[in-house]
C-alpha cells in the first residue's frame, strides 16, 4: 500500500523508511523552494524573451523549441546557484549535510498535446530510476515551477513497488549511457532512438496516484517507486524541477528499497557531492556498486 503524507513531522530517517516502503511525502512551499522556483523562473522567462514559457510551444517551430531548451537546460543544471539553493532545502526538510549527497538538479519540461515528447524534453514510459544505474536508497524530490494540475504531473503505480517487471534494464549500463547518449538528447525530435530500459510486459496504469503540488511545493518519493509522465492535456508546457539524493550511511550499509527487477550495470553515485561541501562521493563506496545490479 501507498500512503501520501502530507508534511509530516518526522525525521529523515523515518520518512527514508517510508519511502523505501513506497510512501509518497508532499510538503508545501517554503522560504527554500520558493528561492529555487524564483532563480529558475528568471532563466526560463530570459531564455524565452517576449513569450510565454507555458505558451511558447504554439509561437515557436518544435526544432527551434528543442534547441532553445538545449541551451537553457544545461545552463540550469550547471548553474552555481543551484548548488546553493538545494542545500538549504535539504537543511529545511531535516536533512543531514554532512551525510546529505545530491546530484545535481533537473529542469524538467512537459509540452502539451504531444507538440515535442522526445529527447529533451522525453515523455517517460513507466520506469523506475534503479532500472537506470540508481542506487536503492535514492530518493527523489520533484516540485512544479509553474502551477501544474492532474493532467500534466506525473503517475506513480504502487502495486509494483513489490512487484518485477520484465524489462530492459539488462541492457543498460551507466557508463556506456553517458559516453554514448546522454548528450545527444536534442537531436531527438519526433523519435527517440536511444535504447532505454522500458517495461517488457503489459504494465497495468491503474490504480494509480497523481500528486499535484502547488508552486514551490515538493513531493518526494523513492528512486524505486514505478512512475511514468501523465500524457499532457493541459495546454501548457509544464515546468519542473527535480533532483536525487542519498545517505551516505544508507549507501555504506546497502540500505534502501527492494530490488524486485532491477538488472542494470554500474552506478550514479558518481554524480552525487555532499550538500555540506560539495566533496564527491568516496570512490570506495561508489566502486561498490559498480557491478550488474540482481534483485532480490
Amino acid at each position: 500500500m501507498t500512503n501520501v503524507l502530507s508534511n509530516p513531522s518526522f525525521d529523515d530517517a523515518t520518512r527514508r523508511e517510508h519511502l523505501y516502503r513506497g510512501d509518497v511525502v508532499v510538503y508545501g512551499a517554503s522560504p527554500s523552494t520558493l528561492a529555487l522556483v524564483e532563480f529558475t523562473r528568471e532563466l526560463v522567462e530570459e531564455a524565452f524573451g517576449d513569450l510565454d514559457p507555458e505558451l511558447a510551444q504554439y509561437s515557436m517551430d518544435v526544432h527551434e523549441f528543442a534547441a532553445l531548451l538545449a541551451d537553457l537546460k544545461p545552463r540550469f543544471i550547471h548553474h552555481p546557484r543551484c548548488k546553493e539553493l538545494l542545500p538549504a532545502i535539504l537543511s529545511e526538510r531535516g536533512c543531514d549535510l554532512d551525510r546529505t549527497y545530491f546530484d545535481v538538479p533537473r529542469l524538467r519540461t512537459s509540452t502539451s498535446d504531444d507538440y515535442l515528447t522526445t529527447g529533451i524534453a522525453f515523455a517517460f514510459h513507466p520506469h523506475r530510476d534503479t532500472w537506470y544505474s540508481a542506487p536503492m536508497c535514492q530518493t527523489n524530490w520533484w516540485m512544479p515551477v509553474y502551477p501544474v494540475s492532474s493532467d500534466n504531473v506525473m503517475a506513480f503505480h504502487p502495486k509494483y513497488m513489490t512487484q518485477g517487471i520484465a524489462n530492459g534494464s539488462y541492457r543498460y549500463d551507466y557508463a556506456e549511457w553517458n559516453k554514448s547518449s546522454r548528450q545527444d538528447a536534442a537531436k531527438h525530435i519526433g523519435k527517440d532512438t536511444r535504447d532505454q530500459p522500458t517495461p517488457e510486459e503489459p504494465v497495468e496504469l491503474d490504480p494509480q496516484v497523481r500528486v499535484v503540488p502547488e508552486v514551490g511545493g515538493m513531493m518526494v518519493f523513492s528512486g524505486n517507486q514505478l512512475h511514468s509522465s501523465v500524457p499532457n492535456t493541459s495546454g501548457r508546457t509544464r515546468f519542473s524541477i527535480d533532483f536525487r539524493i542519498v545517505d551516505i550511511d544508507d549507501v555504506a550499509a546497502g540500505r534502501g528499497s527492494v530490488n524486485v527487477d532491477a538488472r542494470c550495470t554500474g552506478t550514479s553515485l558518481r554524480d552525487f557531492h555532499r550538500a555540506s561541501d560539495l566533496a564527491p562521493m568516496p570512490e570506495e563506496l561508489a566502486a561498490a556498486y559498480d557491478g550488474a545490479a540482481v534483485p532480490v
